[in-house]
């Protein structure tokens, strides 16, 4: 780790996809309990959560951690889509945010939507990662990246899942819709099929028989870059004509 607090130029995400699956708040609250266990053992800067609160100040008066089954599904029972004074959409699933206390840029969020079953939108566990400091120094490395998508695998079992940078994720988006793309770190369910052979630097490891983690260089991945914009797309060709990037709706 360099002596300077180097401060990223993009922000960096690890998300996970998955399509329709009925889900209760209690097991919702059970996959995210699995999850923030997972994380509190790969490095302390992702050990402490809280609930949201009105203000900053107050925000290390409610930790999450270490996860309570009860409070966790209160909060995404609370989450349900509903129309003002109308009834719950179930369907719809239910939704729950919260962070890890940090300020700034040197912080960390979870946004997780679970239990959709209507087949419109894709369920999803979104962490932001800091862009500034150790913390980030630290995270930021291909093997965190691989690691993370592992916990996430375990947690939400999704069909699709990526680790990259916002702006790479902006720039392989050509027609204004990201869909199912190539990250920096790229997981995908083996029902999806089998990942073919892919050029150099790009890394294939299997996640047990439930799918494979690829890494697309072992170096952090910019969207300055021209090298490895090139490799992200000629990679996505070849997973595409395998058939493993559709969406994950219609997985």
């Amino acid at each position: 780790m360099s002596d300077k607090m180097e401060t990223f130029a993009d922000s960096y995400y690890v998300g996970a996809y998955w399509g329709a699956r009925k889900e209760s708040p209690r097991g919702c609250a059970e996959r995210t309990a699995t999850f923030l266990n997972l994380l509190a053992l790969s490095d302390p800067f992702l050990s402490r959560w809280y609930k949201p609160t009105r203000s900053k100040k107050d925000a290390h008066q409610y930790p999450l951690m270490p996860p309570d089954l009860a409070t966790l599904t209160e909060s995404f029972r609370s989450g349900v889509n509903r129309e003002k004074g109308g009834p719950a959409f179930e369907d719809l699933g239910f939704s729950f945010w919260f962070g890890n206390g940090g300020m700034g840029a040197d912080s960390a969020e979870l946004r997780i939507k679970c239990g959709d079953y209507c087949g419109a939108t894709p369920n999803s566990c979104v962490l932001k990662l800091p862009r500034k400091g150790p913390n980030a120094e630290r995270l930021l490395t291909a093997p965190m990246m691989a690691a993370l998508l592992r916990m996430m695998e375990v947690a939400w079992a999704p069909d699709w899942a990526v680790a990259t940078s916002t702006n790479f994720r902006d720039v392989l988006s050509e027609n204004g819709s990201t869909g199912t793309f190539v990250g920096w770190v790229t997981y995908l369910s083996r029902h999806r099929g089998t990942v073919p052979p892919l050029p150099a630097p790009v890394r294939i490891e299997p996640v047990e028989d439930r799918g494979a983690i690829v890494i697309l260089t072992p170096t952090t991945l910019t969207a300055s870059n021209p090298e490895h914009i090139a490799l992200a797309r000629r990679v996505s060709e070849l997973l595409a004509r395998a058939g493993l990037l559709r969406s994950v709706l219609t997985s």
